[in-house]
């Protein structure tokens, strides 16, 4: 029920907000009536319950009429808290519901917010615990460099910027820095903040009227770490600016992780993304076979020491084969065969693991298209600058390749038709709407521009 329920959210608030304030969101339990969720921050918990909490209730409501209320919680180290204090859960209820059965209360305000500090650190991400291999290598040897340079209170390459899709161990790798570089030491100011912790910290501080402190208090840091820079929205992108380039003049040291290149980070105005691209980019590639193997094995022999459940290599090996996307789906494909032989008792098998595997057997993660994207790949492939494709000009040369542009935007993102027409220089939706539909009748009546579409197509998702 709830991946509809989450499939209901994504389709009323589009594809942005969602990916920034429910892609984490998760159900617990369902009892008497109430879903509890859990989020992995208190920033979120608090920006959940102050704007959406209705939204979400009405949608679980569409699925099981007997959900009359909410109650949402912060996860601690990946599990939902049960009993923490009250700055840290929230009861997401609204004020009236027009059912008499459940008459729903708000039990706990909102949190007040914290003292500054950074998120917390994960005690196992450690770089003895990281493992490397052809596609991560750079990315390491990058990181113990800078905790190097950082437990020696200078500054190796700066800012550094690691870049890659979900669960390639991007955060790992700052928590490693922060760790190596003294983080559990009295007297490191070091700060490791998530961009959502970052959001929180400033929404909080103007809240307050403590803006000066909170700028203060990051610019006196000697080692920031800014986890998940996607997530970072609005006056606090602005922010951030402001303190990479106050931190960067003090020849303090920054990393930044994200799911994609800086030019990408559209949220951030483009002196930002230049200063990050000036720094030292690091990729972190997809894994090949022989770190998913690693993977596997240390994950095995973790569950063989804990579980007593052994992992035959034949086993190893088809997981290592099958599945392909990320490190996380690796340790979720161990952890269902443990759980299923804790359940059934059958042996680990080759054919239990093709049973229970089964939904990832090369689950490949699609490539997430942006409108940054298609306007590069078109802008090169018509040769027309970007800038004309974004303005008013009206000749033919420029509109056909605006109109394919604004069609492939429609076909490969998730993104409205007033989201595509902001990005394309602030037009209507009803513009946008006008050259896809211009664009598929023309394909109807020309065979070469479909096979031509096909090709940027192609180009786009590669």
């Amino acid at each position: 029920m709830f991946q509809r329920v989450r499939a209901r959210l994504r389709a009323q608030v589009g594809e942005d907000i969602f990916n920034s304030w429910f892609a984490r969101l998760e159900l617990e339990e369902i009892v008497d009536g109430k879903a509890h969720l859990s989020v992995p921050t208190r920033f979120l918990c608090s920006w959940i319950q102050s704007n959406y909490a209705d939204k979400i209730l009405e949608v679980f409501k569409s699925e099981n009429s007997e959900i009359g209320r909410l109650h949402l919680t912060v996860r601690v180290n990946g599990q939902p808290v049960k009993k923490i204090e009250k700055a840290a859960e929230i009861a997401v209820e609204p004020e009236a519901d027009p059912t008499p059965l459940a008459k729903p209360q708000r039990d706990i305000a909102a949190p007040r917010g914290d003292a500054l500090a950074g998120s917390a650190l994960d005690p196992k991400m450690t770089f003895d615990n990281f493992l490397p291999g052809a596609s991560n290598e750079i990315a390491l040897g990058i990181a113990r460099q800078v905790a190097s340079a950082a437990l020696n209170g200078t500054v190796s390459f700066n800012p550094v910027y690691i870049h890659s899709t979900v669960g390639l161990g991007k955060s790992h790798l700052l928590n490693a820095i922060a760790w190596a570089a003294g983080a559990a030491e009295p007297g490191r100011n070091i700060v490791y903040l998530t961009a959502d912790h970052f959001m929180y910290h400033f929404i909080t501080a103007v809240q307050r009227q403590s803006a000066i402190a909170l700028k203060d208090w990051l610019r006196r840091v000697d080692l920031l770490l800014i986890d998940d820079m996607q997530f970072l929205q609005g006056k606090s992108a602005t922010e951030f600016g402001h303190t990479l380039g106050t931190l960067l003049t003090g020849a303090k040291q920054v990393v930044v992780a994200g799911d994609a290149p800086p030019r990408d980070l559209e949220m951030l105005d483009e002196r930002v993304r230049s200063r990050l691209s000036g720094g030292l980019v690091v990729p972190i590639t997809g894994f090949d076979m022989d770190l998913r193997r690693a993977i596997v094995v240390r994950r095995a022999e973790q569950a063989q020491a804990r579980f007593g459940v052994h992992f035959p290599p034949a086993v190893i090996d088809y997981i290592s084969r099958i599945v392909v996307s990320h490190g996380r789906d690796l340790d979720g494909a161990v952890n269902r065969l443990v759980a299923a032989n804790q359940l059934t008792n059958e042996p680990v098998s080759v054919a239990l693991a093709e049973r229970t595997l089964a939904d990832l057997v090369r689950a490949r993660e699609a490539r997430r298209v942006r409108i940054e994207d298609i306007l590069r790949i078109v802008s090169r492939h018509y040769k027309v600058p970007r800038n004309e494709l974004l303005s008013s000009r009206r000749s033919r040369d420029v509109v056909r390749p605006r109109q394919i542009a604004m069609y492939l935007a429609k076909s490969l993102t998730s993104r409205s038709l007033p989201e595509i027409g902001r990005r394309f220089g602030g037009r209507d939706h009803t513009t946008v709407l006008h050259s896809v539909r211009k664009v598929e009748q023309m394909m109807k009546d020309d065979a070469d521009l479909t096979q031509e579409i096909e090709l940027l197509k192609r180009m786009l998702e590669e």
